[in-house]
């Protein structure tokens, strides 16, 4: 466990009395209702700020600049007016209680809401390979918040796609962008776009593939391929994959949750999802 957590080893799989450490830290605060606009502190990393959207998984946290700051909900992750505690949701009836249903992305979701109408906004990806990621792990999330996912086939146009588009404040628009780092072609063609109402997130990684953990294909390492020769057939040829559609079926059967993604993607799809909601109601 991180020598900095903040709960040290209380939440190790042990047993006292029966009672499992992790339950006995659940138990061990006073549970309090979020509320938007309370005052906290978040413990472990000492940020401070005002509540802004709370999901019973996810804590999101505005400081006094309007910096935004998202961590996950654990007990006694939190300190409000000076009492460390464990923020809840608003209790509700028995006959309101939703069916939740645990996503591959991690997040909670009513197996028994019907899919949202679909918003203005969308979240642009550069491929089908893309957007079938993103299908596969936060299918369930982008439903219920009604965000549909577009694949743009290359972004070498994605200034005039963009222009075409016409994002608004009530039509917003979030791409996301393999290899987006410096000095990169991908980067050059996104520094071109400075829309207020457009936010462009991106992983490091040449390819969507390449965001899937190798231990979660069963391999050591992503082979390395040579600048000029076609990255996926030279990794299909390096791993001894048929071709690139057995390479593809392969890829996206191992990926069962955002565990088996890099984080850099995950970080990117939760920043654009969060952008493309920001205006809604707190639901606590």
């Amino acid at each position: 466990m991180p020598t900095d957590d903040p709960y040290g080893d209380i939440l190790a799989d042990r047993s006292v009395g029966g009672i499992s450490g992790a339950k006995r830290l659940a138990e061990s605060y006073r549970s309090v209702t979020a509320t938007p606009g309370m005052p906290l502190l978040h413990r472990s990393s000492g940020i401070r700020g005002k509540l802004r959207k709370f999901t019973g998984e996810i804590v999101v946290i505005i400081d006094a600049k309007g910096g935004e700051h998202t961590f996950e909900n654990h007990a006694g992750a939190f300190a409000h007016n000076g009492e460390t505690v464990t923020l809840a949701r608003v209790a509700r009836p028995d006959s309101a209680e939703p069916s939740l249903t645990r996503t591959a992305a991690g997040a909670l979701v009513d197996s028994n809401a019907s899919a949202r109408v679909a918003r203005a906004s969308r979240i642009w990806v550069e491929g089908d390979h893309d957007a079938r990621f993103l299908e596969r792990v936060w299918g369930d999330e982008l439903r219920e918040l009604g965000i549909v996912v577009e694949p743009l086939g290359g972004i070498d146009d994605l200034e005039r796609e963009v222009q075409r588009f016409a994002p608004s404040p009530q039509r917003r628009l979030a791409v996301l962008v393999d290899h987006l780092v410096p000095g990169s072609k991908e980067t050059r063609i996104v520094n071109a776009v400075t829309d207020p109402n457009v936010m462009i997130v991106g992983h490091p990684f040449v390819d969507i593939w390449q965001c899937v953990r190798p231990k979660a294909l069963g391999i050591e390492a992503w082979p390395e391929v040579p600048i000029g020769e076609d990255w996926k057939s030279g990794v299909c040829r390096r791993l001894g994959w048929a071709n690139t559609a057995d390479g593809w079926r392969r890829v996206l059967s191992s990926v069962n949750s955002f565990a088996d993604l890099e984080p850099s993607l995950v970080g990117a799809v939760e920043m654009a999802l969060d952008m493309l909601t920001q205006d809604d109601e707190f639901q606590p």
